[in-house]
């Protein structure tokens, strides 16, 4: 099996970013529950705007496409900004919205057998509904989610204090991640094995 996490900070590589050790985190727990795998900066590709498979000139997105269609998990990591997922997660979200026009032989969607799964970092409330919007539209796409498919952190309102500064990841944060990591896993190897009807 194979995961994938695009990484939607708005900080282009190198640059250091609390969505991308985050999910680093969780990759590394799929990778001890023997799922392979990569992470991916959404802002060092060129994903122009629109609901295309591909919106021509250059446009980065039918790579990532690709890698979204090898995966069996994908893993969608954002910060929160004005209590939102970021732009380039909402972009990818919409650039998904293409997969409703592509079905298999049997009239399944391309994206049905895959799961996925959210981490949200940020410093303010927000992660329940973030990631509320999330499953909602990686649901509306034809992904599926386990139990506890989100992890996040939030930092205390009004300070600067990022994910990436702590000396060390909190409990809660690790229980959760490994939960993600777990039921996420479990869901996708079911799916494998039992794939969704024809429709």
């Amino acid at each position: 099996m194979r995961a994938l996490a695009l990484v939607c900070t708005l900080n282009a590589s190198p640059a250091p970013s609390s969505s991308q050790l985050l999910a680093s985190q969780v990759m590394a727990e799929f990778e001890r529950l023997g799922v392979s795998g990569d992470i991916v900066r959404v802002v060092d590709h060129d994903v122009r705007a629109g609901v295309g498979l591909d919106m021509g000139d250059g446009d980065g997105w039918p790579a990532l496409r690709a890698k979204v269609l090898a995966a069996d998990i994908l893993l969608l990591a954002t910060p929160i900004w004005l209590g939102h997922p970021s732009s380039l997660c909402q972009r990818v979200l919409e650039r998904l919205d293409a997969e409703l026009s592509e079905s298999d032989d049997q009239g399944r969607l391309l994206t049905y057998g895959k799961v996925a799964a959210v981490a949200v970092v940020g410093n303010e409330d927000g992660a329940h509904k973030v990631s509320a919007d999330l499953f909602q539209g990686l649901d509306d796409v034809g992904f599926s989610l386990a139990p506890g498919a989100v992890t996040y952190w939030v930092g205390e309102a009004m300070r600067g204090t990022d994910y990436q500064d702590l000396e060390e990841t909190p409990d809660a944060v690790a229980s959760t991640t490994r939960t993600l990591a777990a039921n996420t896993v479990h869901l996708a190897r079911l799916l494998a094995d039992h794939p969704y009807p024809a429709s």
